[in-house]
């Protein structure tokens, strides 16, 4: 990779660090819920304000990039979700928290949109799957982060609202890097495709088949992220503060996973990679449902992120690789299935208001990983 290219290989990274933004709400939630005295059942929506826009903004979103580029789509979105961080930061309360988490949910939905085709106009061919997974790394590196930085804004800052200014802060300076580094514009389609066209992908199995497994690995990325924190509160008796580090280790674990997937998918088969990967994350989910110990618990926690670090990017390369040609098409309309962060979280505290415990949360996710594993067999079948 020539200079050129490698610096625009790192700009369009350092935006990775910006799609984790979303992954705030999970440890967001308990604090929320903390401040404003929230149900299960209420705050289980709040990462519905998040992730719903992925399944409303996704193939607009794709729409609009055939017109202005994945470049500039791109950047609009940071603008997006810089506005959408100032402004619980401005005035705090549950209203402007949901005002900025939906502009968050906007701005990364249009990301995620344009991002990951971006970065096919910097490398190609199977190079795209390992460049997907240090993205992914990146990002995670982000999710990891933001447990930390809540803490420190409590504990150093006076609020953990000051978060929202480190994450606006971080958008603004990620956005100029894009700006200022040239990267090769995609050809412009010769016709741009109705939203009945982008949704008729659907009667491709493999587009299906992959539609769902974004759908139920984002799932049980923010169920996980959402209940850590709420299993060691519930099991161990800790406080809020102490229990958001279930988050980190959440994400510290995807983070490694990240990196080793980036080194190991150039090296193995990603099918075989993510089948393997998919039933360690049952056993390791499984061993949830049977521990009450913090250590235990926060190994089943990691070893969730662990394995299903490379689950999005494997599935997500393996649509575009399969369908090329329609690449801004498929990429608008996966990451709809991204909308699954908001429908997962709100099953999850219906079902732990029913169970009257987190056991009804850890088997709404169980339930995700089983339809993942399928899929993983699934793949070389179609």
């Amino acid at each position: 990779m020539n200079e050129v290219k490698s610096r625009a290989y790192l700009s369009v990274l350092a935006l990775f660090f910006v799609m984790g933004f979303c992954d705030v709400v999970g440890i967001a939630t308990s604090y929320l819920q903390k401040d404003f005295s929230l149900s299960e059942s209420m705050a289980g929506f709040i990462p519905s304000m998040v992730f719903v826009w992925f399944l409303v903004l996704s193939v607009p979103s794709s729409l609009l990039m055939n017109k202005i580029g994945r470049k500039g789509m791109v950047l609009l979105s940071c603008v997006v979700t810089a506005v959408g961080m100032v402004i619980p930061f401005i005035y705090y309360s549950f209203a402007t928290s949901i005002v900025g988490f939906a502009l968050l949910g906007i701005g990364n939905t249009m990301l995620q949109v344009s991002l990951n085709p971006l970065l096919s106009n910097v490398v190609s061919g199977e190079k795209l799957s390992s460049c997907l997974s240090a993205g992914q790394a990146v990002k995670a590196v982000s999710s990891f982060c933001a447990p930390l930085l809540a803490l420190f804004a409590v504990q150093v800052l006076g609020g953990w609202k000051y978060l929202f200014l480190i994450y606006a802060a971080a958008t603004v300076l990620s956005f100029l890097l894009l700006f200022a580094t040239r990267i090769p514009r995609e050809p412009s389609p010769t016709s741009a495709p109705s939203a009945g066209e982008l949704f008729s992908l659907l009667k491709d199995p493999l587009v299906l088949l992959l539609f769902l497994g974004i759908f139920f690995v984002v799932g049980v990325d923010v169920g996980t992220n959402t209940v850590s924190a709420k299993l060691l509160i519930e099991r161990c008796s800790l406080p809020v503060e102490e229990a958001s580090l279930g988050a980190s280790v959440y994400f510290f674990c995807r983070t490694a996973g990240s990196f080793l997937g980036a080194w190991l998918l150039t090296r193995v088969s990603d099918t075989k990679y993510l089948r393997w990967n998919l039933l360690l994350a049952v056993l390791a989910m499984a061993s949830l449902f049977f521990t009450n110990t913090p250590l235990l618990l926060l190994v089943g926690i990691g070893g969730i992120g662990l394995f299903c670090a490379c689950v999005f990017s494997i599935l997500f390369s393996v649509a575009l690789r399969a369908r090329p040609a329609k690449a801004n098409e498929i990429s608008g309309f996966m990451i709809t299935a991204v909308f699954g962060g908001a429908v997962i979280p709100p099953l999850m505290g219906a079902a732990t208001d029913f169970a009257g415990s987190q056991i009804g949360s850890l088997a709404v996710i169980s339930l995700c990983l089983v339809y993942l594993v399928y899929c993983s067999f699934r793949i070389q079948k179609i």
